[in-house]
């Protein structure tokens, strides 16, 4: 019997475009025999197509299990995947708290932190309070100002001056009102993809190749001139660290099911940094997370085989706790 899934893609957000191109190459991964797609767009005004209202798990015809493919705000911050919990509908990838914590890059640094983990040096200001002589002071040029929660590097700058800081922060204040200012790294750019939930599994690392000063949103997805290499040009010691990190920053925010975890590789100290984590990876035909397991043995349909499994293995055994005396 086949498994009904709802693919959710679209949404109020700056990445909008991104969640359309991949869950369409999701919905195209997967195999007819085994999946019923029901599709559920979401415009960029909030209206749900064909309906906002998801039927109970087990109804007829009811939905089996949700892939949520919503990048950035409203779908990857935790706000669908409270939905759904409410729904009481198993679901693909990272769970409330997970999901929050990733998408807030201040949230994310700050447990890394706690946990020990590498992490580049910051500074946190408001839309309404961007102190930049604070700034200045803090913090050497080159800086990278990204708005907190928000991922496909849209409206993030880099700044070499006090001129183009000031820029840097008004374009972030229109994403975000809280905005984070990083210390520049000059190096190398590396991803790694990690599956699974109480055993999570590291890939092997590819490497990003900029065609642009760094790896923005007209760089990542319109210009079509950035290079990848899979797996990285690394050291066994370098490889062996960046997939125990990325496995390291997962387990820190309690993620499930799938992220990318992206890290910087300094040049003149050639120290490691945590970048980010992305709970919700494109899918896309560019997107590494599906090549970086492509590399490491595991198919396409296959990848999302695992990720609905994990789905539903996840929600079974939400089912031995308790919540009610």
């Amino acid at each position: 019997m086949k498994l009904r899934v709802a693919v959710i893609y679209g949404g109020r957000t700056g990445e909008h475009d991104v969640s359309v191109r991949s869950a369409k190459a999701i919905m195209n991964g997967m195999d007819p025999a085994k999946y019923e797609i029901v599709e559920y767009f979401i415009d960029r005004e909030g209206k749900w197509s064909p309906s906002p209202v998801l039927p109970e798990p087990g109804a007829h015809p009811g939905i089996d299990v949700v892939f949520p493919v919503l990048h950035g705000t409203f779908g990857e911050d935790g706000t669908m995947q409270g939905l759904l919990e409410l729904a009481d509908l198993p679901y693909v990838g990272a769970g409330v708290l997970a999901s929050s914590v990733s998408m807030d890059k201040e949230m994310m640094k700050r447990v890394c932190k706690e946990r020990m983990l590498p992490v580049v040096d910051y500074v946190t200001v408001s839309r309404e309070r961007a102190d930049i002589p604070g700034i200045c002071a803090r913090l050497p040029f080159p800086m990278f100002v990204k708005p907190a929660n928000l991922g496909s590097s849209v409206g993030i700058s880099k700044a070499h001056d006090v001129t183009e800081l000031e820029a840097a922060v008004a374009l972030a204040a229109q994403y975000d009102r809280k905005i984070i200012v990083e210390r520049g790294i000059t190096g190398r750019e590396l991803e790694v993809s990690v599956l699974g939930n109480e055993a999570p599994e590291a890939s092997l690392p590819c490497e990003i190749l900029p065609s642009r000063e760094f790896y923005d949103y007209e760089d990542k997805y319109l210009l079509d001139k950035a290079g990848t290499k899979v797996p990285a040009d690394l050291t066994p010691e370098q490889t062996a660290d960046l997939r125990r990190l990325a496995v390291e920053c997962y387990r820190a925010v309690e993620c499930e099911g799938m992220a990318r975890v992206d890290f910087l590789l300094e040049a003149a100290t050639g120290k490691l940094y945590i970048n980010e984590i992305n709970t919700i990876p494109g899918f896309t035909s560019i997107s590494m997370y599906p090549k970086m397991w492509e590399h490491s043995g595991i198919a396409f349909s296959a990848l999302i085989d695992r990720l609905i499994a994990l789905a539903l293995d996840r929600h079974q055994r939400k089912k031995a706790t308790k919540f009610t005396r």
